[in-house]
């Protein structure tokens, strides 16, 4: 059949991915609507984010405008040992930016009454060429597409891929976001400008400027945004995941959630492990927060009428600075993919076929790579 007059997605998940979906689709002619389980706008979910070309694009197709600048720029990016030397530099000049500005500047692109949160997607059923969500107020919607953009624990995958889950990779991120005036001025002289390594036997830290908590790049309101990759047991990773309410959160944890005694052992780490540059940035944080680090792969996106983009999808470790990316390209080439099918007189399903297969190559690779550069950076044998 060719395309209904009126074609609808229904999107589960109102995080980057989500809402990645939501503006490419409206470009491209398409209602939607974004369902999400939290009633409040998300919290940061990561600090920083490289803001890499796939998601430009995206949001330019999409017609989001961001603020001028979008982002803080590096040039230099360097290596520093134990003690705070040189050991390598090079020049990879890159723009960095922040998660919530890449939030709001999408939040804000959008009509409010598509935006629904407070509901949480239970399951749901295809009739025919349409599809029918279900969430747990009671609420059913109906749609042409069903896209599952709900993150590493989707819970449109658990109901179509109930085997494939994330596989814990032997360590975790942890986090912290510094504001620009309240680190040390000797470790900030040599962290201006410049993208910052740190990388000792099994440990890795990096650091880089961000946008502040309003978008502001102006000297003085950015923020330094750090990550401290640190090899755990999973026994000590369910110990780390219980919050300091005594809660065992199943998946990370958020800033202000960690347990006053891990934080403190996080600080203490850092004194006996890192350079001054990143023992600084580290002493600074108020609330650091973590997230393991784990693999996750799809053999399949596409369910007849439902499919799952983003990290719901296949999951990339972090190395590759790709997750925003990947979803950005998950969701900007099913636009155009639908966009020119409609053109063309070729129906829904030959465009989601084309665009599976596509997609599936680029999460083969981007997530390969991400084991193999983990692994060898963490000398974790696999």
């Amino acid at each position: 059949m060719s395309f209904p007059a009126n074609h609808r997605a229904i999107i589960v998940g109102g995080s980057l991915g989500g809402l990645l979906a939501a503006v490419t689709l409206r470009a491209a002619g398409w209602d939607v609507d974004v369902f999400e389980t939290s009633h409040n706008q998300l919290e940061s979910r990561g600090g920083g984010v490289v803001l890499q070309p796939d998601v430009l694009d995206a949001l330019h197709f999409a017609g989001v405008r961001l603020p001028d600048p979008p982002g803080v720029p590096s040039g230099e990016r360097i290596y520093l040992d134990r003690d705070d030397n040189r050991i390598e530099e090079l020049y990879m000049p890159q723009m960095q930016t922040s998660w919530t500005l890449l939030y709001r500047a999408m939040k804000n692109a959008l009509p409010t009454q598509v935006l629904h949160g407070g509901e949480t997607f239970a399951n749901f059923r295809q009739e025919g060429e349409r599809v029918i969500a279900q969430f747990e107020s009671g609420r059913a919607e109906q749609a042409d597409l069903l896209i599952g953009a709900d993150g590493i624990r989707s819970t449109l995958r658990s109901r179509l891929l109930p085997e494939v889950v994330p596989a814990y990779a032997g360590y975790v991120a942890w986090r912290g976001l510094v504001e620009e005036p309240d680190l040390p001025l000797l470790a900030a002289n040599i962290l201006r400008d410049r993208f910052v390594f740190q990388h000792s036997d099994g440990h890795l830290a990096l650091s880089y400027l961000i946008p502040g908590e309003d978008d502001s790049t102006q000297i003085g309101r950015r923020r330094w945004n750090w990550v401290w990759y640190r090899k755990y047991t999973r026994e000590q990773l369910n110990q780390l995941l219980i919050d300091r309410h005594g809660t065992a959160r199943p998946f990370s944890l958020p800033p202000g959630t960690a347990k006053s005694t891990d934080t403190a052992q996080l600080k203490e780490d850092a004194k006996a492990m890192m350079g001054r540059t990143f023992h600084a940035l580290v002493d600074s944080t108020d609330d650091p927060f973590m997230q393991p680090i784990v693999d996750l792969r799809t053999p399949k996106m596409v369910f007849c009428r439902a499919l799952l983009l983003g990290d719901a999808a296949s999951v990339p470790r972090p190395h590759t600075a790709g997750s925003t990316a990947k979803a950005a390209s998950n969701a900007h080439t099913l636009a155009l993919a639908l966009q020119s099918a409609e053109r063309n007189g070729e129906t829904i399903d030959s465009a989601l076929k084309q665009w599976e297969s596509q997609q599936l190559e680029r999460s083969k690779l981007m997530t390969s790579l991400g084991i193999s550069l983990g692994n060898r950076v963490m000398n974790i044998a696999r």
